[in-house]
């Protein structure tokens, strides 16, 4: 029997922070699948192409090294009916402090209501990864700071290049 996870998040950009709990993950289960959320009233930075691109060029070794399958999919609706479509009883939420902790418990209590047999495991962040958000990764990229102790090194390369583009 596959065990099939399911990792869901912007990933706008990819961050080192979803690379460890990728990582974490891809040494737990046979198939991962990073579902890249996608809501109509936000508007990314980087499109769902680009973000399916860097996470399979930062990830895709990653998966390999540990023989797990890496898939890239794209989800509009709630992550258990990802989870669900993918085939996935596990969904991954990595936690970086407290705050984390207990939005994430109440996510998954109802998850849990609402999918009984899809269950939410939490990974706890690296301390190198604890402090990155995409949120600030993002804003440090914009005010021409370097954002290479955050991100691999080809997320930052665009990083740059949209910020170059807009200014």
């Amino acid at each position: 029997m596959t065990r099939t996870a399911l990792y869901t998040g912007s990933f706008d950009p990819v961050t080192n922070g979803h690379i460890d709990v990728i990582r974490a993950a891809c040494a737990m289960v046979d198939r991962l699948v990073v579902a890249i959320g996608v809501h109509p009233g936000k508007q990314p930075l980087f499109t769902v192409a680009e973000r399916e691109e860097m996470l399979r060029e930062s990830c895709g070794a990653i998966a390999e090294s540990f023989n797990t399958r890496l898939d890239v999919v794209t989800f509009g609706g709630l992550a258990v009916d990802a989870a669900r479509e993918a085939g996935a009883t596990l969904i991954i939420r990595g936690l970086r402090d407290g705050s984390d902790l207990d939005y994430e418990m109440q996510m998954a209590g109802m998850n849990g209501a609402m999918a009984p047999e899809v269950q939410t495991v939490f990974l706890p962040a690296s301390p190198a990864a604890r402090p990155i958000t995409a949120t600030l990764v993002r804003q440090i990229a914009a005010m021409g700071g370097n954002v290479g102790l955050f991100v691999p090194e080809g997320v930052a390369r665009r990083l740059a290049a949209k910020f170059a583009a807009k200014a």
